[in-house]
């Protein structure tokens, strides 16, 4: 938290997540233990073992660079109200300049006119200059790494100012905490945006630890900031852990909270809430997995025309063949595809069977299914047999299928009944797919498709994954065993799948399948 001649730079990791917007410095710096400070070429931070500030020694460091004319700020973590025109009264995330610093506990500073002391647990190192570090980070790198953990910090500063209101310091077992965590409920959901991107940030810092001007970088970030001696990655995983440990320990809490104790109901209802936030983070991770699948299924279809289905839809629910009869009574033998909100259907290459062919499709979320009696039907008069009907309820428009056998005809029906029980599950859960992370699935998948990505051919595209039959929603439970590893606690809270019998038929469709 260094400013030399108008210039700062800024060793937290807080700071790097702020990076994400501009950048940093083009060299790298590092403190001594004597507190003087010196610049390395990335060469020679790579080659060399550098002096890094010990802990405790951030004081000495700090009183040096002032004593030699450089600014210091500081930003404040909490808020600091006091009535003691000695003190220097300031809000979380204002800036403070740090004059004089030689008292561990408090410090001298200035914020805007007034000059007082103030305490030195309440601030972390501020250097405005962090971000200009694109020498070492781009944005993209730096988004990746971190997410939105930003947006999690905010959260979590507020969520722990209203849990502390209502623990009772005099009598804790009349605490009443549940009600904190009901109120906050939809906030916790931004977590699922941090853990599908965990693994991605894994691998991106891991690329970057290879080489020693990094290493040493977040090194001197975790020694200047005095913080406990784990790597960055185990920092960035606490998000993740903290998610899936919230059941846990509301189930222990509820365990011995008697069903007379005033907060018996909060803490209960609270319980089964934030199952369910880990419920939504593990379906968000199995349906972003899902729409890279339906992606690579799509640009292997031949002619598609318009919208591509991940504009609607973010998992596949039935597949299959049927005749589809037109108001003319022509007969027409096509594949269907039936995702959430649309059902897609494709014509079969006459040579090649593996190839399809775009047709058209048909929007679900205004129709309705209606089972067909063996016989003439009045609508299309026409005889038909293991048929049924989806109807639009706005326009009327009708269309008629037949199955093979009463058996598909059945899979079929219960399908479409479930699409519209998934969509409403989806709605009351916020399951939402970013726009970002469909563009993204559909390029992966048209580069695949020509080759561009590495060991990936043209008959190479997988096929869309098998649906798991979900619980209801109040159903749905989270078990992590406390033997397990909690580097292990987010794998473990992914539902498992059931096999699917009918995506073996849908593994023949792959096109271009030798």
């Amino acid at each position: 938290m260094v400013a030399r001649g108008g210039m700062a730079r800024f060793w937290s990791l807080e700071s790097l997540q702020m990076v994400a917007a501009d950048g940093g410095t083009e060299s790298s710096a590092l403190v001594d233990d004597n507190g003087s400070e010196e610049d390395y070429s990335y060469e020679e931070l790579c080659q060399a073992t550098p002096r890094y500030l010990q802990p405790g020694g951030e004081q000495l460091a700090i009183n040096e660079l002032i004593s030699d004319g450089s600014i210091v700020y500081a930003e404040a973590l909490w808020d600091h109200v006091t009535m003691d025109d000695q003190e220097l009264g300031f809000k979380a995330g204002d800036v403070i300049r740090v004059l004089e610093a030689s008292n561990k506990d408090w410090w001298w500073g200035r914020n805007e006119d007034k000059e007082a002391w103030f305490p030195a647990s309440f601030v972390r190192g501020y250097i405005r200059q962090c971000r200009k570090h694109t020498g070492m980070f781009t944005t993209a790198q730096l988004s990746t790494i971190f997410g939105n953990i930003e947006d999690i910090y905010k959260f979590q500063r507020k969520f722990l100012k209203d849990l502390e209101k209502q623990y009772n310091k005099e009598e804790p077992h009349l605490s009443r905490i549940g009600s904190c965590f009901l109120q906050h409920q939809e906030g916790f959901a931004i977590y699922s945006e941090y853990c599908n991107n965990h693994p991605s940030a894994c691998i991106e810092l891991s690329n970057l630890m290879k080489q020693g001007k990094y290493r040493h970088f977040f090194e001197a970030c975790r020694l200047l900031q005095q913080m406990i001696d784990i790597a960055i990655d185990g920092f960035l995983l606490t998000p993740v852990q903290k998610i899936c440990k919230y059941p846990l320990q509301l189930a222990e809490l509820l365990k011995y909270t008697t069903q007379e104790h005033s907060d018996y109901n909060n803490i209960k209802a609270a319980y089964e809430a934030m199952k369910n936030v880990a419920c939504l983070i593990n379906e968000r991770k199995r349906r972003l997995e899902s729409i890279d699948k339906i992606a690579c299924w799509q640009v292997s279809i031949v002619g598609w025309e318009g919208p591509d289905v991940l504009a609607r839809s973010s998992e596949l629910i039935h597949s299959g063949e049927l005749t589809k009869i037109s108001k003319q009574g022509k007969s027409q033998q096509r594949t269907f595809f039936l995702f959430d909100h649309q059902l897609v259907f494709c014509k079969k290459d006459l040579l090649r069977r593996d190839i399809l062919y775009y047709k058209d499709r048909i929007d679900m979320d205004e129709m309705e299914i209606v089972d067909t009696e063996d016989g003439r039907d009045k609508d299309f008069n026409v005889n038909v047999k293991n048929a049924f009907k989806i109807i639009n309820r706005a326009t009327e428009e009708i269309h008629l299928f037949c199955a093979k056998k009463q058996e598909d005809k059945k899979k079929w029906m219960e399908a479409c009944k479930n699409e519209r029980r998934r969509v409403q599950e989806d709605k009351e859960m916020g399951m939402e797919i970013s726009e970002n992370q469909k563009v993204q699935a559909m390029q992966n998948a048209r580069k695949s498709r020509h080759g561009k990505i590495k060991g990936v051919s043209y008959n190479g595209c997988p096929v869309p994954p098998p649906h798991q039959s979900l619980h209801p929603i109040h159903q749905r439970h989270i078990t992590v065993p406390t033997s397990i590893p909690q580097q292990q606690v987010f794998a473990l809270a992914e539902p498992k799948r059931k096999p699917s019998l009918f995506w073996h038929t849908f593994n023949k469709l792959t096109p271009f399948k030798k």
